[in-house]
């Protein structure tokens, strides 16, 4: 059965984006080859058109009504797990550059295929984890944004992220609402880390019931070299 994407065109219309033939062609291709591949591996617990369309793509572009995302602008999706946010941000946005950080081998070999299959440029699926790629001269603040949707504690993310930031970019961690609490024990990482303090956005998705929320951390100093602390630190043992 053919996707229908027009409730998507008209939820990205309340956002003042658009989306043309090709790229509603590559979402579509994309939520199939997701489905594919969700039958021999765990990418996603989401499996209906309609609530995937809105959980992972709508809430993974929603981004670009808030930020400027043109071509000079790269980012690294940290955590990226089945392509979230980076890919639909890349299908959105495709002048982009777009790395996609993953730990599990076999999640970049889909994200490949996914890369392959849509014929994306300027994007590439790296694996390794955050603290060793956080590491790596090619990847240490060498980004405009780092985003996030991986599910850890604010203090925990910043530290796997803000170190792939440059100075002057922005560390965007997509939340839920509701995590003022979350927002204070991460001052003293943030801190730390060259972070300015974190700004909230709190917002519903267009046309649906999940209230979300971005916090945005800008770079005003550069990391410290001993951050990240070397694998498993900084879940064990978070900043605050």
């Amino acid at each position: 059965m053919e996707n229908n994407f027009s409730r998507f065109r008209e939820k990205l219309e309340m956002i003042n984006l658009s989306m043309t033939e090709r790229m509603e062609e590559q979402f579509s291709l994309y939520y199939d080859l997701l489905m594919e591949w969700n039958q021999v591996m765990n990418l996603t617990a989401i499996t209906g058109f309609e609530e995937a369309v809105d959980k992972h793509f709508l809430d993974s572009v929603i981004l670009g009504h808030y930020i400027a995302l043109d071509k000079n602008v790269s980012l690294i999706d940290v955590g990226t797990g089945a392509g979230f946010p980076g890919i639909p941000l890349k299908i959105m946005f495709p002048e982009i550059h777009v790395t996609l950080a993953d730990s599990l081998n076999k999640r970049v070999k889909f994200l490949n295929e996914v890369i392959s299959q849509l014929e994306l440029e300027h994007i590439a699926a790296v694996h390794g984890r955050a603290e060793e790629l956080a590491g790596n001269a090619a990847y240490r603040e060498q980004y405009d944004y780092c985003v996030s949707r991986a599910v850890a504690n604010l203090a925990v993310l910043s530290e796997y992220c803000i170190p792939f930031v440059k100075k002057g970019g922005t560390f965007i961690a997509y939340k839920s609402a509701g995590i003022q609490d979350e927002l204070k024990s991460a001052r003293k990482a943030v801190r730390l880390l060259g972070g300015s303090q974190a700004k909230l956005t709190e917002f519903i998705l267009p046309d649906t019931e999940y209230h979300r929320s971005f916090v945005m951390i800008d770079k005003i100093e550069h990391t410290s070299k001993k951050f990240p602390r070397k694998a498993g630190m900084p879940s064990k043992e978070p900043l605050c």
